[in-house]
């Protein structure tokens, strides 16, 4: 028999109610979830913003009828697919170093019932998967029900690489099948995922037992593909060049993105205007498309008769630079690369609202486990998400957000500046996001600034101590900072 909400919410010490509605009564029933994963989406893509020129009706839906988080990160990565660190990260509830200790146990993990899925099972949860997984547990021995298990990416081509040329030359086209990819068995793959969810939808429409979907769309990861029609709503005459757009960056060596990192060669080095607006339109184009199939889940959601006891969260693994700072891929601790869209929207959460407190896209693993009513496990090293929902709870802007990239890259965002460390390069970069959001102007250098860089620094220092980050920053910057010429 499930606990009611109202004894989670109690364990959590705090009730959250707004307006006439309200999560936590004791006559309700554990909230069904629906978990709509993107993959390499920045926070910046979604039309609510207003800060691109994309099209996402569907997902702007959700930030109108819901909450966002809009400071949303990942922590980072322990090799080049940052998708894998996040997504274990999302799957067991442990921070980035202790993932990555278990990483290649994850299946004595699920054995152990220890993974978010199973940990909802056990408070009678029918849990349902489709799409990309890339975690070393088989995803059908960890939810009930598992549908097109997809890997870390579609197959790409040579064509898609180095693309398009200074001379003009692309071999490439985004809409034809011959070059696999999305298009791999005869339908797009964003299609087949929204598809997969519908049918699970019509099953669940007839079933009493709360249910958690994790749909996991491959989009908007490259090769950046869509039907031809999204294809030409973003040609490059359409598409701004980003503010912050370089031909090349000067640490990219010393920080693991040269040319020879996968999703860095996907457009030819120096980066061009041309070659960016191109791969930023396709990448637009993608994002639209998969916006479209989210709009058919959210009205075969309604149409099931289960959306009214339904928390719907939309997020993606991490960001993408696509041409930002003369970056292609999201191996970097920029803002474009850390921060993701997030939202959060069902009965009793309220409307239009927007967070600025920073968080952990994993965070929601024990949100949804509190609103379940499930102990949330000793191991897990996130945080619920319930008191920043209520309202009436004090905003924390000062917590601080850490960030790693192997060993090539360290990050801390606190107080409204980010600190960004290169140890091979002994390079600090230091940032005031509010006064310049796109990074410019790197005030590491500045006098004026010292203190904020050291405090910064001490406070990495801490972070990565109760992470157990096995990488030594004061052997180059020492115990207090200081910055090599």
């Amino acid at each position: 028999m499930h606990r009611s909400w109202l004894s989670a919410l109690i364990t959590a010490t705090l009730l959250i109610t707004f307006g006439e509605r309200s999560w936590g009564n004791p006559s309700s029933e554990p909230p069904n979830i629906l978990f709509l994963f993107a993959d390499d989406h920045s926070f910046e893509a979604i039309g609510a913003r207003g800060l691109l020129d994309v099209e996402t009706p569907n997902i702007d839906r959700l930030y109108e009828q819901g909450t966002s988080f809009d400071r949303a990160y990942n922590m980072g990565g322990w090799n080049g697919a940052i998708c894998v660190a996040s997504r274990c990260m999302l799957i067991t509830g442990r921070t980035l170093w202790d993932a990555r200790s278990i990483y290649e146990s994850t299946a004595q993990e699920g054995q152990e019932g220890r993974l978010w899925p199973l940990l909802l099972k056990q408070a009678g949860y029918e849990t349902y998967f489709t799409g990309k997984w890339h975690i070393r547990a088989q995803a059908d021995e960890v939810f009930d029900v598992a549908r097109h298990v997809r890997p870390g990416m579609p197959a790409q081509t040579p064509q898609g690489y180095n693309r398009p040329l200074p001379n003009g030359d692309d071999p490439w086209d985004p809409s034809d099948p011959r070059f696999g990819g999305f298009w791999e068995g005869g339908t797009h793959w964003s299609e087949v995922t929204a598809n997969d969810a519908l049918d699970y939808l019509e099953r669940a429409s007839g079933r009493d037992a709360p249910f958690f979907m994790y749909v996991a769309f491959n989009a908007p990861h490259d090769p950046r593909q869509s039907p031809q029609e999204f294809v030409d709503r973003f040609p490059p005459d359409r598409v701004a060049l980003p503010e912050n757009f370089l031909p090349e960056y000067p640490y990219k060596d010393a920080i693991g993105c040269d040319p020879k990192l996968r999703d860095e060669a996907l457009a030819p080095f120096p980066r061009t205007e041309h070659a960016v607006k191109v791969h930023r339109g396709e990448y637009f184009a993608l994002i639209a498309h998969m916006d479209q199939q989210i709009g058919r889940i959210l009205d075969a959601l309604e149409a099931s008769g289960k959306a009214d006891n339904t928390l719907i969260i939309f997020t993606a693994d991490h960001g993408l630079a696509v041409g930002r700072h003369g970056f292609l891929g999201k191996q970097n601790l920029y803002e474009h690369s850390t921060r993701v869209p997030f939202v959060l929207t069902g009965p009793g959460i309220p409307s239009g609202a927007q967070r600025s407190t920073p968080i952990y896209l994993q965070d929601i693993m024990p949100t949804t486990l509190e609103l379940a009513g499930v102990s949330v496990p000793e191991h897990v090293g996130f945080t619920s998400l319930l008191p920043l929902l209520n309202s009436a709870s004090p905003a924390s802007p000062d917590r601080a957000i850490y960030g790693a990239y192997i060993n090539f890259q360290r990050s801390i965002t606190q107080n409204g500046y980010s600190l960004i460390l290169y140890p091979n390069a002994r390079i600090a970069r230091l940032y005031h996001l509010s006064d310049d959001p796109h990074q410019l102007h790197d005030l590491a250098a500045s006098p004026d600034h010292r203190d904020t860089l050291n405090t910064l620094y001490t406070a990495l220092l801490r972070q990565q101590k109760s992470l157990d980050d096995p990488l030594d920053l004061t052997a180059v910057f020492g115990t207090s900072f200081h910055p090599h010429p």
